[in-house]
This record gives structure tokens, C-alpha cells and sequence, in this order.
């Protein structure tokens, strides 16, 4: 029988579904809400499921603890565990590098641990850098945005094959979806657009934690299944949106600096395929769209389809890089006033119809982006089973068209 997201968590609650490590090496779940993260419950069991081993950790500026330390300072000043390398993603370790870069390999100069660079590797390129490191165990321990063409869960799944062809050891600590779980929305993505923001058929807002996924990957996905270990979170509550969690948010990459931004980004980010800023270059990303050209129009057009959740203001603003860099264009600000009724992909498609509608300047980017063509990207970020792009169908049909695509699996 497939696994799906919905065989997953229907295996019971998402604790009893993954199966963490043996509970004798774990402390007892926090009988209140507090959220404690898989890093906290690790920590607090003195790093023992990790086996005394040679550690090395798969992060970036995300993987800190409740007052803000980086994992991998804290881990390096603990004689309980052994960490000897780290493995930087997408925009590094660090954090220092903008979209479609890393950092490359080096020294940290605050730990004087080798970081190695994950970014555009995969399979037996990735499976050597995890050898030549020496490590054991690797551990991931990253914030996702929860949405399938954030690059970070496909760092997971590429580090996870690598894993098992390294014969090495996989442990994941679970972070909160910051958009919540409660359910997955838009299409899942038909295999023949696969790339680095797609790997495999999940939803284009997958409604997952890390470690569900990598659950899922495991027994779904790999050519054969990692030995892979979970350390859940505890006192997370799927329709938790990220405020909720008491957590401080660190950008996980410099144009998601707020969780607002992760609420709009799985609709939004298919922005990235036209000619129209996503609002890189703003305090604002993918909350502000526009164009020279643009003016009211567009979020009056917006408006009127009355979309749950969510207001569309006129809006004026000049990026200072990326896109009209410079320039004052027109476009919508999007203000979120219900999230619980808001629906970021139906949103996105909304926008992308009344763009084309209203502006005749409308276009896909034609140039090569990263791994792939812009058209293609946009198919990509949000592809139907013929491979459609989003703007063709109405406002109402794509949700609609998405139905019998998603059903299996969601």
C-alpha cells in the first residue's frame, strides 16, 4: 500500500505515526501546550539516542534554541555529544548568502568546525561529502516554510539518500509547520516537472512537519528506506499557526523574515515565473506584487472575487533589488485578516488570473533561473497533472481542477 499524507497521520496522532526513538532515551512529553522542539527534547535527554557517534549537523540560521543560541554552538560546548562537522544548505549556514547561493566550504570561525556545502548536490556527489567528513550520525535540524517549492525539505530528502548511500545514520528534529497542519492545499506535483523546488508528488502547500516528511520520504519516495530516527516535537497542536509556539522566528532565508511571509508564500511565490516583482527588495516580499505599468485596477479586480480571509490594498513601492530594482511600480499589497479561513494557493491563482486580466503587460519569464526555466518554474511551483500553467484556468475551476489530482494524497 503507498504511504500518503493522509495514511500517515492516520496511523494516529503524528507522535504515534513516526515513531520517534526509543522512549527510554527521550524525556516524557510536557503534559501542558508548551511546545518543546525535537532539539529541546534531544538536549534534554543529554544527546543519548544520537549513540555517542560522530555527529555532524545539516542547518542553517534557523536551528537555535528558545533564547536564540545556534544548536550548533550549544552542541559544540557539550561534552555529552560529539560534533564534528556541519552541513550548510541554500543561503548557508551562516545565513549569508542570498537566494540561489551558498557559502561554500570553510572553517566556522566560531566553533572552528569544517562546514561543508550541501547546495545543488544530491546523490553519490552528496554521499561523498558526508563520507569525507567523517561523521556518523548526520542531523537535520532546519525550519521549513511549508510549502513544496521551499528548498529546504528537498535539502532533507537529498541528504536522507545520501545518508543511506553513505551508510550513515539519519536523524531529524521536528520544528512546527508555521502555517499549520491542518490540511494540504493545491496540486501535487506530476512527476515529469520534477527539480530541486519538487522532488516528488507532495501538495504545493503540504500541511507537514520536517519529520512527517521525512517519514513519508522514507517509506514513499527513496530507492530504499535510510535508517532513520525522529525526535517529535511536543505540545504542538496541528491548527497551531507559528505564534503560537512561543518560538523566536529567524529568517530561514533572507526573503521570509516574518511567519506573515510563510502565510502568503506557497500561493505567492509563483510570482517568481513572471515578469511581476514577488516584492524581493522590500520589507515585504511576497506580500507585495507589482509591475511598472500596474495600477488599481488590479487589486479592485482582486477584491471583487470576495476571497476568504484576505483584503487587497493599492499599493506603490521601488525594490531596491531583484526585479525594477529602483523603480516605484504599482501592484496589491495582500493583508491576511482571517488565517484560518485564508487559502494561500487559491489566493495566488486569484492573483496571478487578475494580473493577466487587468495588465496587458503580463508575461512568464523567459530567461533561465537556477535549476530551471522561469515558464517552467511556474509550471513547476504549481503544476496540474497535464502540466497547465496556473494562470490558465478561472479563479474558481483551478481549485476546482485540482480535486481528483490531489485526492490520493492528500
Amino acid at each position: 500500500m503507498r504511504m500518503s499524507r493522509r495514511s500517515l497521520l492516520a496511523a494516529g496522532t503524528a507522535a504515534a505515526a513516526l515513531t520517534p526513538l526509543p522512549a527510554a532515551a527521550l524525556p516524557a512529553p510536557d503534559s501542558g501546550h508548551r511546545l518543546r522542539t525535537g532539539f529541546e527534547r534531544l538536549a534534554a535527554a543529554g544527546y543519548a539516542s544520537l549513540g555517542g557517534g560522530r555527529v555532524g549537523v545539516v542547518t542553517n540560521p534557523t536551528g537555535v534554541t528558545r533564547d536564540v543560541r545556534h544548536i550548533v554552538d550549544v552542541m559544540h560546548a557539550d561534552d555529552r555529544v560529539d560534533l564534528t562537522a556541519v552541513f550548510g544548505p541554500e543561503h548557508g549556514f551562516r545565513g549569508t548568502a542570498q537566494a540561489g547561493g551558498s557559502e561554500g566550504r570553510y572553517d566556522d570561525p566560531a566553533t572552528g568546525l569544517p562546514v561543508y556545502d550541501t547546495y545543488l548536490k544530491s546523490g553519490q556527489p552528496l554521499a561523498d561529502v558526508f563520507t569525507a567528513s567523517g561523521v556518523d550520525t548526520v542531523v537535520f535540524d532546519i525550519q521549513d516554510a511549508g510549502a513544496r517549492f521551499y528548498t529546504y525539505i528537498w535539502t532533507l530528502y537529498d541528504c536522507m539518500e545520501a545518508a543511506r548511500l553513505a551508510g550513515k545514520r539519519f536523524v531529524v528534529l521536528d520544528r512546527p509547520n508555521p502555517v499549520t497542519g491542518r490540511a494540504a492545499l493545491g496540486p501535487v506535483l506530476h512527476k515529469e516537472f520534477a527539480t530541486f523546488v519538487g522532488r516528488q508528488p507532495i501538495a504545493q502547500a503540504h500541511g507537514m512537519t520536517v519529520a512527517e516528511l521525512a517519514r513519508l520520504f522514507n517509506g514513499e519516495f527513496l530507492a530504499k528506506p535510510v535508517e532513520l530516527d525522529t525526535v517529535l516535537m511536543s505540545g504542538w497542536r496541528r491548527s497551531d499557526f507559528y505564534d503560537a509556539s512561543g518560538l523566536p522566528w529567524v529568517p530561514p532565508s533572507p526573503n521570509m523574515p516574518t511567519a506573515d511571509t510563510a502565510l502568503v508564500y506557497s500561493g505567492t511565490c509563483l510570482f517568481e515565473g513572471t515578469n511581476l516583482s514577488e516584492g524581493r527588495g522590500t520589507t515585504r516580499p511576497f506580500e507585495l506584487l507589482g509591475a511598472e505599468g500596474v495600477d488599481g485596477r488590479w487589486a479592485a479586480a482582486a477584491g471583487e472575487l470576495e476571497l476568504p480571509g484576505v483584503y487587497f490594498r493599492e499599493a506603490y513601492f521601488a525594490p531596491t533589488f531583484s526585479k525594477f530594482e529602483g523603480r516605484t511600480i504599482g501592484g496589491v499589497q495582500i493583508h491576511v485578516h482571517d488565517r484560518a479561513a485564508y487559502d494561500p494557493v487559491r489566493t495566488g491563482i486569484a492573483l496571478l488570473v487578475t494580473a493577466r486580466n487587468v495588465w496587458s503587460g503580463f508575461a512568464w519569464r523567459s530567461e533561465t533561473l537556477r535549476w530551471v526555466s522561469s515558464r517552467r518554474c511556474a509550471c513547476t511551483r504549481s503544476a496540474t497533472s497535464d502540466g497547465r500553467n496556473p494562470s490558465a484556468a478561472s479563479t474558481s475551476a483551478a481549485p476546482a481542477g485540482w480535486s481528483a489530482i490531489s485526492a490520493s494524497w492528500l
